[in-house]
């Protein structure tokens, strides 16, 4: 499965990112390596909450940052 992912940079500081596929799945994090390990965990439990399985790291996720410019 290959995922869409737009990353924010937070105003406070930090980075938060949407999944346009899956409607409500959104995380953050303090540093761009939180965030992932964050993404990982919010798809799986997105998915799991609409009935489908999402075995762990089985999916590509494409990062496309937004800047604030």
């Amino acid at each position: 499965m290959k995922l869409k992912v737009v990353v924010h940079e937070a105003e406070e500081g930090g980075f938060w990112a949407e999944v346009p596929a899956i409607p409500g799945c959104a995380t953050q994090g303090d540093t761009f390596e939180d965030l992932l390990a964050n993404l990982y965990e919010a798809v799986e439990g997105c998915l799991a909450v609409v009935g489908r399985v999402l075995p762990a790291m089985s999916c590509s996720i494409f990062i496309w940052k937004k800047s604030n410019a």
